[in-house]
């Protein structure tokens, strides 16, 4: 298969102003997808939704016109978390659905991602004709054959509705206080309104974006302001997202953060004990050795993947499963949705708590966390870094630590898809040593760095 030059594994991302994350390229792009779906699909209808980045609103606006160029229309669904955007794809029977984020990222960062009419990720062959798209002339339709544009003004009730019925009718959350903490992001204005018409006392945060305070020191990946205010409202838990909606992370009720590999594990075992579970579970390299561990305990196979969705939906289908996740708390319930969905996942933890009378706290004990420690290398843009990571000298202090960890723990050295980094982690029993191994690996890196 040709490589590609735009699209990584979650679409494409990058720096605000900074090619391909330009009004230019989006328009272009926009033009190029309306033209593949087009010529499929006379009558093909496209839906573009957003995170609550700034910038959303300039490619927003370049993206619709670039598809009314190519004679598509599209529907508008304003911010709202990607997997809102591939589960209205489906229902509205669109041929496509367009998600403008950068997820996790800082605001200045932002990105553009697709999905099927199913709510699935575009095939690779579909991103590669897009990709040849891009390089022809851009030729717009006949006046009379433009692409009209409509706005969709009940998507959050449907969403909020839809994430409602994968929670089990004869269950509530009366009596259950929640912190949610919604990154300022996507799911600022629908997560609240699900668990408060399911029952529950909800305590708000992170649910006024302005734009520039996406991700900023809250969601998922800051938990820290979401435990210390379940610790002083006394609430039975907090449920941390992050910018575009389809990552969870939950805080106990003692301030303990319950990653994506405990969520992971609950959620199989309560699927386990009551039938439902399919096959087994998939994870990733960066799985917590303690998952693996536990599931083999309750007799729950349990597979690894490379690190991304993308790579354990495909696991998932090849084996005919449908639970898999990763440790960030992307986890991908398929028997409920079709993609990471933050909400969907955080329900099915809520339901398997309430169903077994226990708190959070107590349902995640059968997972025992082996110490991991990992740390993110930053290095040059121009860098290649799997070259780096290839390279003897990181190679031999890789073999070293192995033989120091003795078969008692685990090493990887990752190159991120989307950032100018390098993710060290390790594995192991004793928390200093593995501390200090993947510092020293780290400061290599570092030292390696151009």
């Amino acid at each position: 298969m040709m490589s590609r030059r735009y699209f990584g594994t979650d679409g494409i991302r990058g720096r605000v102003g900074q090619p391909p994350i330009t009004a230019e390229f989006v328009l272009k792009l926009g033009w190029a997808v309306g033209r593949v779906f087009a010529r499929q699909h006379p009558d093909a209808k496209v839906l573009i939704g957003k995170d609550t980045r700034i910038s959303g609103y300039m490619f927003e606006s370049a993206l619709e016109a670039g598809l009314s160029a190519a004679g598509v229309d599209i529907g508008l669904l304003g911010p709202m978390p990607t997997p809102a955007i591939a589960y209205l794809t489906r229902t509205f029977k669109a041929r496509a659905g367009v998600v403008i984020s950068a997820s996790h990222n800082p605001y200045y960062d932002n990105g553009i991602k697709f999905f099927s009419r199913q709510g699935t990720k575009l095939p690779d062959e579909v991103e590669l004709v897009i990709e040849q798209q891009i390089d022809e002339p851009m030729v717009t339709v006949a006046p009379d054959q433009l692409g009209k544009a409509f706005r969709i003004s009940d998507a959050a009730g449907r969403y909020v509705e839809f994430c409602k019925s994968t929670f089990p009718s004869a269950l509530d959350f009366d009596r259950l206080t929640l912190v949610v903490d919604c990154a300022h992001g996507a799911t600022y204005h629908v997560a609240t309104e699900v668990f408060s018409e399911l029952g529950a006392r909800v305590i708000e945060l992170g649910t006024s974006p302005d734009g520039l305070n996406i991700n900023q020191g809250c969601g998922s990946t800051h938990p820290e302001a979401l435990r210390q205010r379940v610790l002083s409202e006394g609430a039975d838990l907090g449920i941390a997202f992050d910018g575009d909606g389809d990552r969870v992370i939950m805080v106990d009720h003692t301030g303990e953060i319950v990653d994506g590999d405990e969520l992971l594990y609950i959620i199989a075992a309560d699927q386990a004990r009551s039938g439902r579970l399919i096959g087994g579970v998939v994870g990733t390299k960066m799985s917590n050795l303690g998952l693996e561990l536990a599931l083999e305990e309750l007799r729950i196979p349990f597979a690894r993947t490379d690190v991304g969705d993308r790579y354990v939906t495909q696991a998932l289908g090849e084996r005919g499963w449908q639970l898999g996740g990763e440790s960030s708390g992307h986890i991908l319930c398929l028997a409920a949705t079709t993609t990471g969905d933050g909400i969907v996942s955080a329900l099915q933890v809520l339901a398997a708590m309430i169903s077994s009378d226990r708190t959070l706290h107590e349902i995640k004990q059968g997972m025992c966390k082996l110490p991991q420690v990992m740390i993110n290398v930053q290095v040059d843009a121009m860098v290649d870094r799997r070259a780096l990571c290839a390279s003897e000298p990181i190679r031999a202090a890789e073999r070293q630590i192995m033989q120091r960890l003795a078969g008692r723990g685990r090493l990887l050295l990752r190159p991120s898809g989307t950032e100018p980094l390098i993710r060290v982690m390790v594995e192991g029993e004793d928390a200093a040593m593995i501390s200090q191994l993947a510092q020293e690996l780290a400061a290599l890196v570092g030292g390696s760095n151009g």
